[in-house]
């Protein structure tokens, strides 16, 4: 057992030219202090403190001397002319070593500081410190020390030495035995002078002379509980289940495979394959009727619109199979590579009826070099972007591991597991589902790729003029994204906070951009957009993400020009959308002749025709979405949300589920099936998204705000005593976003037999 002496003081005098001053010196060490105790503030404010109350350091019984015998001596002196009355109370403490799993209350001021000692039990190596209290304020610091005289115990030496949190209601710190040779420590309590390090207010007026109401005022009771934390063995089931759960997914996707090959061969041998059954299919996929302007039915079969995509995809241009393994990439200006497409595209993208054959005009080896930019432009960007991010988290792990500031990095200290030098290694272990399925896809997409590539080479009629064109390098893209944001989203996590933010949303814009690119390209495969304007694109949603956590707080200058650029992008890109990228002002070189032919342009498109549009679909998606956007352009300038990041990447979902949903009722309008696989990952998405977003909104930690306000929403872990809600996000929006990728996947799978002239284009 370790004795303990504390030493209370006690002044009436206020006098700060004359201060009385107290020196108590030890066996190995000194201590000293003065009465009235100044603290500093902010901008030079001062606290003075009559009472001053301190434990001296321990020390522990020697063979040479009885476990109750300590010299200490107590100097006071003053220079003041003077008598000054002063009370000085010396008394052994009872409790000054702390027990494991048993609760120990106690009261501290920012004079009268407080700090016990723990020992390791035998069969623990790692404790969790659990610190609570009732009272948010006053602000309070709790730090973990070494077996070292003198013990820093006050504000301003505090953070000298040791692993240091700030507090309001709740902190926890984990300490291992390893980082401690003599398998003991000091928890020391400080409570600082003021409360701005916590997000407290700052007093309006504080005068230099301050009177003894400050001990009363500054007082705080907190409770200090020690529990051992999780053992090594659950670091390795944690690892197993991560891996195990996902190569689950391996092993499902072999499965399914397998089944579709022997289906395959069974239709092959019986000869259901023929080009007859292939036919039977077509006049099954004919569209439903619908109202249009001349009262036809919506995607009635008009010769005269397909009859140029049946020319131009004729045996006789169709290029040599397998030539587009050629390793050169043509420009972008050599995409139309007939003459007559470029005359012709006019007249057929305004067309009332298009269909896919109207859209995919162009060559298929330059169209599928055009997306397969998508993939290398990403491998680019992702390798430029993650170097830097992760030498930039491990220079921050180092200094949160060599200064012990905990105050750096957001976690939830609940349910943070240190491993090696990283503080949460479970925060970094839960993304792996990420770089699995993100692997995963890249290897179905691969087959996919492959299977179509042995079928052109056959020479099979499916490919040549059936099905949606296969165009992989979108796809590819995706899969890249979908490991990209696993390393990026560990690499936010090796020490999240308001620095390194966008590496955890950065690539989840991008998954969203491309799905929704590529949800477009499957029936517009010549007038997509180009690798280079969508990554452009990303890098200024991203740019704003930056400038809106920076800005977007309080400035509302920020929230209108916001608004304003997205409302506008909205309904330009919506004009692009409608007339399929043939939308042109190409009146006189002035600018009247301009403005002339956009008036011309809105009177005819939209007032003439607001009864009865002429793309009547398009019309609809457009208007709901322009509502959407719209709205989330009001909401923003209304209520200005703090969360900058998570704003946009809901503009984004929400736009992308509009178009999905979209897609999905025009698909079965138009008398198109879907598959059994399609629908269960469809099902599947949908189920796993609404339990993932359940833990996403289970906020846990907070860098906008304070450390001290962010370990308020701490929580312990709920899985495996390893993982918190957080993780679970990780897990299951893996799973999410892979099965988000096999509906664009296997959406179309119906339509493989279907004449391309009959697949109508929404």
């Amino acid at each position: 057992q370790v004795d303990a002496v504390r030493v209370y003081v006690n002044s009436s005098s206020e006098n700060l030219q004359y201060p009385v001053l107290f020196v108590v010196r030890q066996q190995k060490g000194v201590l000293s202090w003065q009465v009235p105790l100044i603290f500093r503030g902010l901008y030079q404010r001062t606290y003075n403190y009559q009472e001053v109350s301190r434990t001296l350091c321990p020390t522990e019984p020697t063979p040479e001397t009885r476990p109750s015998d300590q010299i200490i001596f107590v100097d006071v002196a003053s220079m003041a002319p003077f008598n000054i009355a002063y009370e000085l109370l010396v008394t052994r403490l009872e409790n000054f070593q702390l027990e494991t799993n048993k609760a120990f209350n106690f009261t501290a001021s920012p004079s009268q500081p407080q700090y016990f000692l723990y020992r390791f039990p035998q069969d623990v190596d790692s404790v969790i410190i659990n610190v609570v209290s009732d009272a948010a304020y006053p602000c309070s610091v709790v730090s973990v020390q070494d077996i070292v005289c003198p013990v820093y115990d006050l504000d301003h030496n505090v953070e000298f030495n040791g692993v240091y949190q700030s507090m309001t209601k709740q902190a926890a710190i984990t300490v291992q035995r390893k980082d401690f040779p003599g398998e003991q420590f000091f928890v020391v309590f400080v409570i600082k002078p003021e409360d701005y390090a916590c997000g407290g207010s700052v007093p309006s007026s504080i005068h230099g002379n301050v009177n003894r109401t400050w001990n009363l005022q500054r007082t705080k009771n907190l409770q200090v509980t020690i529990v051992p934390s999780i053992k090594k063995s659950v670091y390795v089931q944690a690892m197993f289940f991560s891996f195990l759960g996902f190569l689950s997914f391996y092993l499902g996707s072999v499965i399914v495979a397998f089944v579709h090959y022997i289906r395959v061969q069974r239709k092959a041998s019986a000869g259901r394959l023929s080009p007859e059954h292939g036919s039977g299919m077509m006049t099954s996929s004919h569209p439903i009727s619908a109202s249009t302007p001349e009262g036809s039915s919506y995607g009635a079969i008009d010769e005269s619109s397909s009859s140029g995509g049946r020319q131009l995809s004729s045996p006789e241009r169709r290029p040599p199979a397998g030539s587009d393994t050629d390793s050169s990439v043509e420009e972008e200006s050599d995409f139309d590579t007939m003459p007559e497409i470029e005359s012709d595209k006019n007249i057929i993208r305004t067309k009332v009826f298009l269909y896919l054959s109207d859209l995919s005009r162009k060559d298929r080896r330059i169209v599928s070099k055009k997306y397969k930019i998508y993939f290398w432009n990403i491998i680019t960007i992702a390798v430029f972007y993650a170097l830097p991010v992760i030498q930039l988290v491990i220079t921050y792990q180092t200094v949160v591991n060599v200064t012990g500031n905990q105050d750096i990095c957001y976690y939830n200290f609940l349910c943070a597991h240190p491993l090696g030098v990283l503080s949460a290694f479970n925060n970094i272990l839960s993304n792996v589902g990420h770089m699995m399925l993100g692997f995963l896809f890249l290897l179905i997409v691969l087959r996919r790729d492959i299977l179509h590539r042995r079928a052109m080479e056959m020479k099979d009629i499916y490919t040549l003029d059936y099905g949606i064109p296969k165009h992989f390098g979108l796809f590819y893209a995706m899969g890249i994204a979908l490991m990209m944001e696993g390393v990026l989203s560990a690499c936010y996590h090796v020490c999240p906070n308001y620095s390194n933010f966008q590496f955890d949303t950065s690539f989840m814009y991008m998954i969203a951009g491309l799905c929704m690119l590529k949800l477009y390209q499957t029936r517009h495969p010549d007038i997509n957009a180009s690798a280079y304007s969508a990554y452009a694109s990303f890098a200024v949603v991203i740019s704003l993400a930056v400038l809106g956590v920076v800005f977007g707080k309080n400035d509302v200058w920020f929230w209108v020009i916001f608004s304003m650029i997205h409302v506008l992008a909205s309904l330009a890109l919506s004009t692009q959308i409608y007339y399929m990228g043939r939308f042109k002002i190409d009146g006189p070189d002035s600018d009247v002749g301009i403005f002339r032919r956009a008036v011309m342009v809105l009177y005819t498109d939209c007032i003439q025709q607001c009864s009865r549009p002429m793309y009547m679909d398009r019309m609809v998606l457009l208007i709901v979405g322009n509502l959407v956007n719209w709205s989330f352009a009001i909401f923003g300038l209304v209520y200005r949300p703090r969360d900058f990041a998570s704003y946009i990447l809901g503009i984004f979902i929400c736009n992308l589920l509009l178009y999905l949903a979209f897609y999905i009722i025009m698909k079965l309008r138009s008398s198109e099936k879907l598959l059994p696989i399609p629908m269960f990952c469809i099902v599947a998405t949908a189920v796993v998204w609404a339990a993932a977003l359940y833990f996403f909104f289970q906020t846990l930690s907070s860098w906008e705000e304070t450390p001290a306000e962010s370990r308020e929403k701490n929580r312990p872990c709920i899985l495996l005593g390893f993982f918190d809600d957080h993780d679970v996000w990780h897990f299951l929006s893996a799973a999410a976003l892979f099965f988000s990728f096999l509906v664009l996947l296997t959406l179309d799978d119906d339509l493989d037999t279907v004449r391309r002239d009959k697949i109508p284009v929404f």
